[in-house]
């Protein structure tokens, strides 16, 4: 007895919610039938605030009828050229497909209608993700095209086959990958990396990202193998070749740098950029002869290049600095004397590099007693 007392009493305190809920349900409707969708979407989205009625299919089955409505008559606006906000025409979009898979969820029934529809739909959160781009809003512009690809994995769209049969899956994945990129978030940016290499029109700026990325993490093993990967694909793109000179120099791994320069200029022999490293490198590598041969090439195609002039000159000095202690001291000095011109060059080139050419030139001078611009550049020193 008391049992079912206490059931009575809470069909009694139940029945003015359900009340309420019913008569809010039947505004709504009300409102959609009218075209008041705004007013709709207000009163559907305060019941479900309340968790008791999450689950409650018919309240979603009439926020979706909302949400496109709204949709339907933001399209008819745009198509008459009427004022209407981009931005709230794709928010839209995005929110009408988040409510079709919710319901899916709740109302399997709904399915085949409901992805017919969002089907149609689906290209504007692709269009969607790049007018937020052009916008540069990279969070919300990364949802759009996540969402877009999302689809491919989605019960809702069981049968569609995206992955197999949208040739723009790769695209999104691209524009998600630049996205992540573009916040400096390493995980977004690598969440669609894979797919995003798929699309070869774009490769070299994916695998840039990824590159990055892995910069960011300091994945050093992984950022070193994407640089070789990204210049092995592309080895004329500007990202790639002195990055993967820089990690083989700072690690002192100069024959690998040479490998890599060797292929460079392999692909263009005359590269102003592929020349200075090798000159650069076989300095390094204390091959100076090499250097300074590959300094005058350098010398003879960019006469305005500073860098080969300094190379050439240093080359010179280190040469005759091996001499130095020896009884030549005619060759020593036939060596400065080739380093001097070099040097000399560098320094009208690049004034406000003191710190790069007085030293060496303090050292030529002093071994070919030249008093006057040896106090010159012995007062600039002491500066």
């Amino acid at each position: 007895m008391k049992q079912l007392i206490a059931t009575l009493l809470l069909l009694l305190m139940n029945t003015p919610c359900l009340m309420a809920q019913k008569k809010e349900l039947s505004q709504a409707r009300s409102s959609i039938k009218s075209g008041k969708y705004d007013d709709a979407e207000r009163t559907l989205t305060n019941l479900l605030k309340d968790s008791a009625n999450r689950a409650n299919k018919r309240i979603w089955v009439a926020y979706y009828d909302a949400v496109r409505g709204k949709y339907e008559q933001g399209n008819e606006k745009m198509y008459l050229k009427q004022n209407y906000d981009t931005t709230t025409f794709f928010r839209n979009v995005r929110q009408m497909l988040s409510i079709a898979e919710t319901l899916d969820s709740l109302a399997p029934e709904y399915r085949k209608n409901h992805a017919e529809q969002q089907n149609g739909y689906r290209p504007n959160l692709f269009n969607g993700g790049t007018f937020l781009v052009r916008k540069g809003k990279w969070d919300d512009a990364f949802d759009y095209f996540e969402a877009y690809m999302d689809c491919a994995r989605q019960p809702l769209f069981a049968g569609y086959n995206y992955d197999i049969l949208d040739t723009r899956m790769k695209e999104a994945a691209y524009w998600a990958t630049y996205c992540g990129y573009k916040m400096n978030n390493p995980v977004l940016t690598l969440r669609y990396s894979k797919q995003a290499l798929k699309d070869s029109t774009k490769a070299d700026f994916t695998l840039l990202f990824i590159a990055e990325a892995r910069k960011w993490l300091h994945d050093d093993e992984l950022y070193l193998a994407t640089l070789q990967e990204g210049f092995r694909r592309y080895p004329t793109f500007h990202y790639f070749f002195p990055r993967l000179m820089d990690v083989y120099t700072n690690m002192g791994q100069y024959d690998k740098a040479l490998a890599v320069a060797d292929s460079a200029l392999a692909v263009n022999d005359s590269s102003e950029l592929f020349l200075f490293a090798k000159s650069t490198t076989l300095l390094r590598l204390e091959r100076y002869a090499e250097s300074i041969q590959y300094s005058e090439k350098l010398i003879e195609l960019y006469p305005d290049m500073a860098e080969p002039y300094f190379n050439a000159g240093s080359a010179y000095v280190n040469i005759a600095s091996a001499h130095e202690g020896a009884r030549d001291k005619k060759q020593m000095r036939q060596t400065y004397q080739k380093a001097l011109p070099f040097v000399e060059k560098y320094r009208e080139l690049m004034p406000d590099e003191q710190d790069k050419w007085a030293p060496v030139l303090y050292r030529i001078y002093l071994n070919l007693n030249m008093g006057k611009q040896f106090d010159e550049i012995d007062r600039l020193l002491k500066k």
